[in-house]
């Protein structure tokens, strides 16, 4: 059932839905492995890591609203139940307990990596279905990349 009818052909829509789901599924557990890891990093680099992480909750979690927002905007409704994250998420569990600074570094090196590639994907797949949704999939990756060169530098 739409509530909210969409300007977008059927097909566009379709390819528009899955992109903008998959988005919002990957930035909500991007935003969840980022505090897991933030609450309980240790080491010599705790505060530099521990802030660090915080701005990618920040990111991930403003960006995991716009997303949800465009898929309402489009008669699209968003799900970011924490049974449909987990099932639909493209980045790896994080281990329990402790983290060292380095392995803090890696954890977010590698899930920036897994959200990075599936919103290139995105990009591509919106394309020419919507060219809106496109736009808002590059600005997101062009923040997640910043976050992921940034990492990879703290860990040379």
């Amino acid at each position: 059932m739409y509530v909210v009818k969409s300007p977008l052909p059927d097909a566009d829509l379709k390819t528009v839905a899955e992109a903008l789901q998959g988005a919002l599924v990957d930035l909500i557990d991007l935003a969840l492995v980022a505090k897991q890891v933030h609450w309980n990093v240790v080491g010599p680099r705790f505060r530099s890591v521990h802030l660090q992480l915080d701005e990618v909750v920040d990111t991930a979690r403003t960006h995991s609203d716009t997303v949800a927002e465009r898929a309402s905007a489009l008669g699209v409704s968003p799900d970011g139940r924490a049974a449909t994250v987990a099932a639909g998420s493209g980045v790896k569990a994080v281990a329990e307990g402790w983290v060292k600074d380095g392995d803090a570094v890696g954890t977010l090196v590698d899930a920036l990596g897994a959200v990075i590639s599936r919103m290139r994907e995105r990009v591509a797949a919106t394309e020419t279905a919507d060219p809106v949704s496109q736009d808002m999939f590059i600005q997101i990756t062009a923040d997640l990349e910043k976050h992921h060169w940034m990492f990879q530098a703290a860990n040379g």
